[in-house]
């Protein structure tokens, strides 16, 4: 019967490139680039297991582009101009990827002068008039025009199908007006002019109004806007000339291609096969093999990783054979799960104790290779049997750093310092932290043992299991092994498991560009940047640590005097006492315990009202913290090999994207204050080198900017105009011309409070004000401009509805507490979700600047320049005196072009650069 035929057309053009971007570099023996293929092959496979699992399409095929150029050129020559060409490494694979199709007995089927889209809307068109159902497979918005009561399209990345409802809830017009919407709007990937001016919700309701794209144009100057009425009026023809660029071809001349022969047809086993052998995919192998039923039976790859490890095969590799054996596996499966087993967290300080690895789920082992006896510990009948270091490092060295082998890691920078520090230069990567971190974030940590039990069902075996608690902890070297072994091997299994399920899924959410583009290739550049440390001028730190102490003595002196009594300032139980019951100051609170509260906050109000004692005692924490975090701490991190301080950046902890340092943090050191700046002199250039500070300028102001479409604002920037006193002038309704500094510093606090959601009330504190002065501030501000409410708006309303806020990158953060029941909760996460946007698009620009900044300065002769630090805004590098007037260029060039070619940002990108000795002379 006709009307149970059902054809399912799959945009194979999207799906090599979805393919292409998910996977790592991969060869095949003969050094063809293959991860697209593979990619491919895998995503067709799954379509096609799916597909017959469910409502089995009776006609299947595979729609490919078969060239740039098509018959949209001859009407618009710059129809796609902007587009880049494909990657070097992926133009092999698109014959191999016809083959694979082929390989599938799936039909391959392209048409010189004609786009895939067009191939795809003429079997449509055909098999609609057949009476057949049919099942597009993609999201391509400009394929939605096809929808209808018998036509879908199926995103089988979420797994979601897109009929009519979806259509408009997207265009805000049903199928058939798509085409007209998107004549008005235009697109910018594929230089379709459009009209100026007209955004898709404008575009929805003109034709709406108007009913159809003609209509419209012929009574545009009936349009009450007067710039919408010109725009319209001026660019008619590139509104009809876009609709015809946007509007498939149902009448694609395919005489060789009837519906019937788009039957389905069942697979071959050898042909498939044999196609996975000549291509090096054995995993690919082992699917079709599970699938086709041929012998391996087994569960599902979901099943297989979420199963808890019960009958688990563990060894220990203390003999060259078997470490052999394992390499051979490797190089066979082309992945391996890695970790490293240390003495110390620090990479810098610690020493490689062994080595886990795993291939398999359920199957990993562990390579020994300094342990050691203590005389205090039993080691029961541990007879220490261990590999020699050097040989089993130089057998596993050429795995490590083989670009054809992919190395999977839980927090793999740590693994990457530790073998660099043994010669090892381990690429290419992938790391389930990362991965989790960017599909998951605000969600849950990162972590191993969270996500393992999150993910998998399985509580890991805790590291003080193995080496104790407290004082009677031990390191890991002193771990006998067959204690080690279960352990180790254990973390490198589950971190293979993980990635197996957690991989996919980024695909799934759309997230695999953030990953790829911004977090996977950031990796090498941050163990690089960690190794280099920064030198610290330990006598500097000294007569600094020195100083505070003798001001904080001063500062004690002077607040027991005003209390009347000595009193142990560091306690918050004895300062409340004197402060609210002794003294009786207003203004206090007590917590749930009944002790007073002495936060900053309530200092600060109360040394505002003219107190002293709350002043005086807010310096002396201060000067209590610099000394203790920076001035003292600052001097036991120095490393004593390299001289120098290693900072370790985290890269899974903030809910923006933004890194954060620790051990020590280099991030918050205060520079508002003179003793704060002195912390920053301490960090000197070595002998013959000048340190380079190169910092964005109001990066977070012109991403506002940018993204709440603010003229104003956009114009400013462009022009290079005082960004505060134009905010002064606009907000106070003051000439620019000789602003008073007190007036622009309160225009600095409100652009600045804006991007964080400041209150009147916490602008009132800020600025010292009236909160009614501060609500007719921030009323002013958002009279002039109008947008950046708009943006506000927006985005809270997108993070109720979804939970989570993008950057303009496509990074996502969840934001929690957004619909909660608390008042107070909700706000704050509401701030929240309006700064993400911005302070997570502005960690994704410097990102982008320092992924793509090693290779600059290679590429312009510089190899002895290196980037030392990334604190917030800013990079820090050190560089021969000689070569700094070359580099300051080419680090200028690389940050303020780092949006390119993905992002046009409507403001400059402007960074301000400066040299020193050091760091605080560079500013």
């Amino acid at each position: 019967m006709t009307d149970s035929k059902h054809l399912y057309l799959v945009d194979g053009s999207g799906y090599i490139f979805r393919a292409y971007h998910a996977l790592p570099p991969m060869t095949r023996k003969d050094g063809t680039p293959v991860n697209a293929v593979y990619g491919f092959s895998n995503m067709l496979l799954k379509l096609l297991k799916d597909v017959n699992e469910g409502e089995a399409p009776t006609h299947f095929a595979v729609i490919f582009d078969a060239a740039r150029k098509s018959f949209r050129n001859d009407i618009y020559d710059a129809y796609k101009a902007h587009r880049p060409p494909a990657p070097d490494d992926l133009v092999p694979q698109f014959a191999l990827i016809r083959e694979a199709t082929n390989a599938f007995n799936v039909p391959a089927i392209e048409m010189e002068g004609y786009e895939a889209d067009d191939i795809i809307a003429t079997f449509a068109t055909r098999a609609r008039a057949e009476g057949w159902k049919v099942t597009i497979v993609s999201s391509d918005k400009d394929l939605m025009q096809l929808v209808s009561n018998d036509v879908s399209l199926f995103d089988s990345m979420k797994n979601r199908r897109i009929g009519a409802k979806e259509v408009h809830d997207k265009f805000g017009v049903i199928p058939e007006k798509v085409i007209d919407v998107q004549a008005l709007c235009g697109d910018s990937v594929d230089n379709v002019p459009g009209v100026p001016g007209i955004g898709p919700k404008t575009a929805a309701q003109l034709i709406a109004d108007y009913g159809d794209l003609e209509t419209l144009l012929a009574r545009a100057g009936e349009i009450k806007q007067p710039k919408r009425r010109e725009n319209l009026l001026a660019h008619a023809y590139d509104a009809r000339m876009s609709k015809k660029l946007v509007t498939l071809h149902c009448d694609v001349p395919l005489e060789d291609w009837t519906l019937d022969k788009l039957a389905v047809c069942s697979m071959e086993p050898e042909k498939l096969l044999a196609f996975a052998d000549d291509n090096g995919f054995k995993a690919l192998r082992a699917r079709v093999v599970s699938h086709l039923g041929d012998g391996i039976p087994g569960t599902s790859l979901q099943e297989a990783e979420t199963t808890e490890i019960k009958a688990t095969n563990y060894s220990i590799v203390d003999q060259m054979a078997d470490l052999e054996r394992w390499i051979a596996r490797i190089r066979d499966t082309g992945i391996v799960a890695v970790d490293t087993e240390t003495t110390s967290l620090d990479p810098m300080r610690a020493e490689l104790v062994g080595i886990s690895l795993s291939v398999k789920a359920g199957e990993a082992c562990y390579i020994p290779l300094r342990h050691r006896k203590s005389d205090g510990l039993d080691f029961g009948t541990d007879t220490l049997r261990q590999l020699p270091v050097k040989d089993a490092l130089s057998a596993l060295k050429p795995i490590l750093e083989d670009p054809a082998i992919l190395k999977v890691g839980q927090n793999i920078k740590y693994d990457m310092a530790i073998f660099a520090n043994e010669g090892i230069r381990v690429h290419p990567i992938d790391d389930t932290m990362l991965i989790s971190y960017v599909r998951d974030c605000g969600l849950h940590g990162h972590g191993m043992d969270e996500l393992s039990e999150l993910h998998l069902g399985i509580t890991p075996t805790p590291f003080k299991d193995v080496a104790g608690t407290g004082k009677k902890q031990i390191t890991f070297d002193l771990v006998p092994i067959e204690k080690a072994a279960h352990y180790a091997a254990e973390d490198a299994d589950i971190t293979g498991r993980l990635y197996r399920l957690l991989k996919p899924r980024l695909a799934e959410a759309g997230l695999l560009s953030v990953y790829e583009r911004l977090e996977r290739p950031l990796v090498p550049v941050l163990v690089d940047m960690e190794r280099a440390g920064i030198k610290v001028d330990r006598a500097e730190l000294s007569r600094l640590s020195a100083e505070f102490a003798e001001g904080m003595a001063r500062l004690e002196t002077e607040i027991h005097e005003l209390a009347g009594e000595s009193f142990n300032i560091a306690s918050p139980a004895q300062l409340g006492h004197i402060l609210f019951d002794k003294m009786d100051l207003k203004g206090g609170k007590k917590g749930k315990t009944g002790a007073w509260s002495t936060s900053a906050d309530v200092l600060d109000k109360l040394a505002a009202e003219g107190h002293t004692l709350p002043e005086k005692v807010l310096s002396w924490r201060q000067l209590s913290k610099l000394k203790s975090t920076y001035s003292d701490a600052l001097g036991k991190a120095i490393n004593e090999k390299t001289g120098r301080v290693h900072t370790s950046f985290s890269m899974a902890i903030t809910s923006t994207g933004r890194l954060s340092s620790t051990d020590p943090n280099l991030q918050n050191i205060p520079i508002r204050t003179p003793e704060g700046r002195r912390i920053r002199r301490a960090f000197v250039a070595d002998t013959g080198n000048l340190l380079i500070a190169a910092d964005y300028s109001q990066i977070e102001l012109r991403i506002l900017a940018h993204i709440a479409d603010i003229d104003a604002l956009k114009d400013a920037f462009a022009k290079g105009m005082d960004i505060h006193a134009l905010t002064a002038s606009q907000v106070f309704g003051v000439p620019m011309e000789n602003m008073d500094p007190a007036t622009r510093r309160r225009a600095k606090a409100i652009n600045f409070g804006i991007i964080y959601g400041i209150s009147a009330f916490g602008l009132a504190r800020q600025l010292d004000i009236g909160r009614d002065e501060a609500k007719a501030y921030i009323d002013a501000y958002f009279e002039r401009f109008p947008g950046i409410r708009t943006y506000m708006e927006r985005t809270k309303e997108q993070a109720h509805e979804t939970g989570h806020v993008t950057t303009l990158f496509g990074r996502r953060s969840h934001v929690s507490d957004i619909n909660a029941k608390n008042p107070n909760l909700r706000a704050f996460a509401e701030r929240a979700a309006i700064n993400a946007p911005i302070q997570g698009t502005a960690a994704d620009i410097i990102k982008r600047a320092m992924i793509r900044m090693p290779q600059a300065l290679l590429d312009a002769g510089l190899p002895d320049i290196r980037m030392l630090l990334q604190v917030h805004d800013e990079l820090i590098f050190e560089a021969p005196k000689d070569q700094v007037e070359a580099a300051i260029p080419v680090i200028r060039r690389v940050m303020e072009q780092a949006t390119a070619p993905v992002l046009d940002l409507a403001v400059p990108l402007l960074v301000d650069v400066g040299t020193g000795e050091n760091w605080d002379d560079a500013h």
